[in-house]
């Protein structure tokens, strides 16, 4: 069993590119169709095997997650249980995405988690299996353990390989922490767009069915909308609390980013419809 640092594991953040809400279940989840593509902007995760079963977590976040409620360690803890392996880890994250964003980050250093420490305790199971036990855990986990941009159906787990344009985008990240639920439970949230076939989807123009309840209720959010809005077509990805732009060429990306307002925090990505993640497992 080897004690060597695995190092430089990323767990890239994703946009939807589209979020329609199509009605509540009767299990209090709601019915979605959604587009996800990652960008090349990441957390980082190294993983030490211990011979133990102990899982130790250490992170640049300080305390603001229990251990308790962390997805990594959840992740890892799953792995465990499900497979039988009688050693643990110590993993050292590098927090880079921002929290309550709509970024996935939480969903993504899982899936990392799951991939990571399957090729490193040598447990084999497929990238099915570790989706099984990801969707547990949260709907997001299983796009980002499949790691292809997708079309997303259900909760988020029914996922369908797509091959959108990989533009540049500058991605504003407003000084607020949005919740999910909170937002799904709200009684103003559209919950009636039709579903739609992909074809038609793919063809017609993008929006998200959260990006109005979330604007009205944070003016952070609405204002960093109105502003790229200038320079780009632009929406909110998730339930926010980060907006996006779209540009063809990644100078135009930069030259908005140049003029950002003082008061506001951003940064410039590649969108990527295969995860970095993929070809890191493929050389653990």
């Amino acid at each position: 069993m080897s004690a060597t640092l695995s190092r430089h594991w990323p767990a890239p953040a994703k946009l939807n590119l589209f979020l329609h809400v199509n009605g509540r279940r009767s299990d209090g989840y709601h019915e979605l169709q959604t587009l996800f593509q990652f960008i090349d902007y990441s957390d980082m995760l190294d993983f030490k095997v211990t011979a133990n079963p102990e899982l130790i977590l250490h992170s640049n976040m300080g305390n603001l997650v229990a251990d308790s409620d962390n997805l990594i360690l959840r992740a890892a803890k799953s792995l465990q249980q499900q497979t039988g392996f009688g050693g643990g880890a110590e993993i050292w994250l590098d927090k880079r995405l921002p929290m309550g964003g709509g970024l996935g980050g939480g969903s993504s250093d899982a899936a990392t988690t799951l991939v990571a420490l399957n090729a490193l305790w040598n447990t084999q199971l497929s990238p099915e299996e570790l989706a099984a036990i990801g969707l547990k855990l949260g709907a997001d986990i299983p796009v980002f353990i499949h790691g292809f941009a997708a079309f997303a159906e259900g909760v988020g787990e029914r996922l369908q390989a797509v091959s959108p344009d990989e533009p540049w985008y500058l991605v504003i990240v407003p000084d607020a922490h949005v919740s999910t639920a909170a937002i799904f439970q709200d009684p103003l949230l559209p919950r009636n767009t039709p579903k739609l076939a992909i074809d038609s989807l793919m063809n017609q123009p993008w929006g998200n069915d959260c990006q109005n309840l979330v604007a009205s209720q944070y003016p952070q959010v609405a204002k960093a909308l109105g502003w790229l809005l200038e320079y780009a077509p632009s929406r909110m990805t998730g339930t926010g609390a980060c907006v996006f732009g779209e540009f063809p060429q990644q100078q135009q990306a930069l030259a908005a980013l140049a003029k950002l307002p003082s008061d506001m925090q951003g940064f410039i990505a590649k969108g990527m419809n295969i995860s970095p993640l993929i070809t890191r497992r493929n050389h653990p």
